[in-house]
C-alpha cells in the first residue's frame, strides 16, 4: 500500500537498519536520501547525507543493536545534521532501543542508562521517537518529545497462524511477558501461560521456576520482546519439552542472540526461532515495515 497523502517526507535508512529503511520507503513511496558513512583511522565517525533535506519531515532509521554505543551515535549525528541541514521535522524510528533494561538504579550507584540516552537523542534534535516493543511502557513517560512503542506481537503470532499453528499454547518464560503471551493468543487462541523467572543482580545468572501447564502432546510457542543470551529462552524450552510439548518455538521481536545464544536455545529442544527485522539477524524472518509505514501516515497527512 502507497501513501501519497500530502506533505512531503523523506526516509533516511541507517546503517544498522538499511534494508528496513528500503522496505518502509517502499511501502510508502516516498524518496531516500542515503548516507555516507565511514571511520577516519582513529575510530571517528564520518556522515555525509547524500541529498537535500531542507524544509522536509526526515524519517531517521537506525536501531541500536550491538555495537550499541556506535548505532547510537550514528543516531545523533544523523539528528543533528538533518536539523542543521534544515529538517523542518526530524522523526527517529529506533526499532530496537538500547539501555532501556537499565531504567531504574537497580544497584546503589548504577547509572540509570535510558535516561541518559533519552536527553542525548531529545537534545540532538529529534521531534518524534518510535520504537518497538520497548522492554518497559513507562520509559516513553520521560520523553519530552511524541515517545511511542509500537507492539510486533500480532506480527509474529500471524505468522504461525500462516504456517498453520493455530491454537499453540503461547507461554511466556517469565511474568514480565505475560503480556506478551497473551497478546499472541488474541490470534492463536490456544491459551496462555508463564514461567516464574529470578535473576542475580550481582552474577546476572538466571533460575526459571517450572510449574504444571496444560501442553501435553500441544505446539508451544515461547513468546518474549528480546532474546539475549538465550538462557531464559533456553530454561523454558527445557520445561515445555520435559511436560510432553509436541514442538516448542521461540519468538521474539528484538533477536540480539548474543555468542552461542542460538545454539543454545536449539540444543535446549527447541524446534525453531523467529524474530523480526528489528535487528537483522539469522532468525528475522518476520518484516515491522508495515508497522512503520502505519504509524507514520500521520507524518504525510498533517
Amino acid at each position: 500500500m502507497v501513501y501519497l497523502l500530502g506533505r512531503k517526507l523523506i526516509v533516511v535508512p541507517g546503517p544498522s537498519s538499511r534494508n528496513l529503511g528500503f522496505k518502509v520507503a517502499e511501502i510508502l513511496g516516498v524518496n531516500i536520501v542515503n548516507l555516507s558513512i565511514k571511520f577516519f583511522p582513529d575510530g571517528e565517525t564520518y556522515i555525509k547525507f547524500e541529498g537535500e533535506v531542507e524544509g522536509e519531515t526526515v524519517v531517521l532509521i537506525q536501531s541500536l543493536n550491538p555495537p550499541q554505543d556506535t548505532h547510537l551515535l550514528q543516531l545523533f549525528l544523523m539528528a543533528d545534521t538533518a536539523k542543521d541541514l534544515g529538517a523542518k521535522r526530524v522523526v527517529a524510528v529506533v526499532p530496537y532501543t538500547a539501555y532501556a533494561r537499565q531504567d531504574k538504579r537497580f544497584l546503589p550507584g548504577e547509572a540509570i542508562s535510558i535516561n541518559t540516552i533519552i536527553k542525548l537523542i531529545e537534545a540532538s534534535g529529534v521531534d518524534r521517537f518510535v520504537t518497538f516493543n520497548i522492554h518497559e511502557e513507562n520509559i516513553l513517560n520521560r520523553f519530552r518529545v511524541k515517545a511511542e512503542s509500537i507492539s510486533a506481537m500480532r506480527l509474529l503470532a500471524e505468522y504461525f497462524l500462516k504456517e498453520g499453528m493455530a491454537n499453540a499454547f503461547a507461554l511466556a518464560p517469565d511474568q514480565g511477558a505475560l503480556r506478551w503471551a497473551k497478546e499472541a493468543n488474541e490470534i492463536l487462541k490456544g491459551g496462555y501461560g508463564w514461567l516464574k523467572k529470578e535473576r542475580d543482580r550481582i552474577t546476572g545468572e538466571i533460575s526459571v521456576e517450572e510449574k504444571t501447564l496444560d501442553i501435553k502432546d500441544r505446539t508451544v510457542i515461547i513468546f518474549d520482546d528480546i532474546i539475549s543470551t538465550g538462557g531464559t529462552v533456553a530454561a523454558a524450552c527445557k520445561i515445555a519439552k520435559s511436560q510432553g510439548a509436541k514442538k516448542v518455538y521461540a519468538a521474539c521481536v528484538h533477536p540480539l542472540l548474543v555468542g552461542n545464544a542460538y545454539e543454545r536455545i536449539m540444543n535446549s529442544g527447541c524446534d525453531g526461532i523467529i524474530g523480526t527485522d528489528t535487528i537483522p539477524s539469522r532468525v528475522s524472518k518476520v518484516s515491522v515495515a508495515p508497522l512503520i509505514a502505519e504509524v507514520l501516515r500521520d507524518e504525510l497527512s498533517g
